[in-house]
């Protein structure tokens, strides 16, 4: 499998992304480092202790005991400050990191048609924004930790026998001959896992959120027939990786345990002609583990280094599709009206095949306009191009008033209220949702938006703006969830109003209540998406769109 990105680029996106847990990083390599002073500092007082009291040299034993606790508490307390940095500012470190990930796919430009599944992407934003995370603010720290416990565990043995560690040095790192095609062939093995475990939370997503359409088919079965095949793949891509790690580890441990017997062979050999004191045979043996340790950890990095590149590779293609244009909002007075001049659009996957094209028409201040036609004529395109969502081919599309005319973008959707088709209802409160439309709005003018929304069953509610909901609504008709997005959207206060098929849940006495009371105010440029004769009633225009 080829990769997206080189791992130059990959690792400078490490760093700019980093800069969220630069404290955590540092303090994790601080905590780290005085663990391994710590360490090599509790070897010497262990051979010092052992010397003690072999009385191959002078000094007091209960002091040497006393220094002894004093370095294992010293140990202790650096490994709770380490959980504490971990637990506390990781999460947070985490909690950024999802924030800006989460606004720069929202701020980005739509595709049309969405090339990600969500399941897909809500797992990069849950588990491989975790391994970046992970990696940056504690596998790099500790990487450092390990390369000094490293230099200093050697420095300490060469100091007492230089031929040992030379030895002990050259056997160690005999791994770092294979770590390039490791690596390698590790960084394709679990892209390949993490692509497999992006397919079953898809799967896992979609039915859970069409539960009701699987219930209803009677498609139970195949429903988990199919999250089945896709966990069978899964776990065949499991097993790959993990038969591979361990043939790996197996190499590298093969080459320690004999570095440790050889140090321990000379250790015992110096000692049994009597170059070396007993206490000097067990620092010997320590400091052998403190070399083979972090050679070893190094061993463990190289899959953690594989799985934050691949992490951070499907982190950076969610940034691939550019940001929409950014800025202070442009705002055309009431009313006003938008004109649409000469437009054609085909989305990408079917460019020789426009859904808009060549379309004029003019929906003029103040009045309320039906876009009528059969599936596929392209309405909802056309509202997409109003709404800046896409842009056309060509032709342009205006926003304009007596005063002033602006070509639509990100910046001109401070002007539109829009209502979109179906239930889009979010998990929690009344309140919570209708504070989307405005977050300032205050209670009177919640329920002024629900009165004209027709959704004065709030009232009624025991707890009122404060009743709870489950996603899209749960606990509620079709109906009312309708009205209640109708009102959230009334709060934006906007000249323009589109609204997709927003009555299709009502019954005709509520849908012409709703009618009369949105068209109540000629500042309200509408545009209605309906096939409903009530809705066509009240219209002064319709546009006709027939598939191109």
């Amino acid at each position: 499998m080829n990769t997206t990105y080189p791992v130059k680029t990959i690792i400078r996106w490490l760093w700019r992304s980093s800069r969220d847990n630069r404290l955590q990083a540092v303090l994790n390599t601080l905590i780290g480092l005085l663990e391994v002073a710590v360490s090599l500092a509790s070897v010497w007082a262990v051979q010092r202790a052992v010397d003690i009291a072999s009385h191959s040299r002078e000094g007091d034993v209960m002091t040497a005991v006393a220094l002894m606790a004093v370095l294992i508490l010293s140990n202790f307390a650096l490994g709770v400050a380490s959980v504490w940095v971990r637990n506390i500012l990781g999460i947070r470190a985490q909690n950024r990191m999802q924030q800006r990930m989460l606004g720069r796919i929202l701020r980005s430009e739509w595709q049309g048609r969405e090339s990600m599944h969500s399941g897909d992407v809500l797992n990069r934003l849950e588990q491989d924004v975790t391994n970046v995370v992970n990696f940056v603010a504690e596998t790099l720290p500790n990487a450092l930790s390990v390369a000094a416990m490293f230099a200093g565990a050697f420095f300490y043995l060469f100091c007492m026998d230089h031929t040992l560690a030379l030895l002990i040095v050259v056997i160690s790192p005999l791994f770092l001959i294979l770590s390039k095609l490791y690596m390698k062939k590790m960084r394709r093995l679990s892209r390949d896992v993490r692509e497999q475990d992006s397919m079953v939370q898809s799967i896992l997503q979609e039915s859970v959120q069409n539960r009701t359409l699987v219930k209803t088919l009677e498609g139970e079965d195949a429903v988990v027939g199919r999250l089945g095949g896709r966990q069978k793949e899964l776990h065949r891509k499991v097993v790959k990786r993990t038969k591979f790690s361990m043939f790996s580890h197996l190499a590298v441990n093969t080459g320690f345990a004999f570095g440790y017997l050889l140090a321990f062979a000379w250790s015992a050999l110096r000692m049994s002609s009597g170059s070396l004191t007993y206490g000097g045979m067990t620092a010997f043996l320590q400091l052998v583990n403190r070399i083979q340790n972090p050679a070893r950890d190094i061993a463990r990095l190289a899959p953690q280094f594989v799985q934050a590149l691949t992490a951070a590779e499907r982190l950076m293609l969610l940034e691939d599709v550019p940001l929409e244009e950014q800025g202070k909002p442009v705002t055309v007075g009431a009313p006003c009206g938008v004109l649409v001049e000469g437009v054609s659009y085909a989305y990408a996957d079917d460019a020789s095949h426009p859904v808009v094209e060549n379309l004029t028409f003019d929906f003029k201040p103040g009045t309320c306009t039906a876009i009528v036609g059969e599936t596929g004529a392209g309405k909802t395109t056309l509202l997409r191009m109003i709404l800046a969502l896409v842009r056309p081919d060509s032709g342009h599309i205006y926003i304009y008033n007596k005063e002033k005319r602006v070509e639509v973008s990100p910046l001109t959707r401070c002007n539109i209220i829009y209502v979109p088709q179906g239930n889009t209802m979010l998990s929690g409160s009344i309140r919570d949702n209708l504070l989307l439309g405005d977050a300032d709005a205050t209670d009177d003018r919640m329920y002024d938006a629900l009165e004209t929304a027709c959704a004065d069953f709030v009232k009624e509610l025991p707890d009122g703006l404060d009743t709870v909901f489950s996603e899209q609504g749960g606990g509620m008709s079709e109906g009312q969830a309708q009205r209640i997005c109708i009102a959230r959207a009334l709060l934006r206060g906007c000249p323009l109003m589109i609204l997709d098929e927003a009555t299709s849940a009502l019954d005709p006495q509520t849908e012409q209540c709703l009618l009369r009371n949105l068209l109540a105010d000629a500042s309200h440029t509408v545009i209605f998406i309906t096939h409903r004769p009530a809705v066509l009633q009240y219209c002064s225009a319709t546009l006709s769109l027939r598939k191109a």
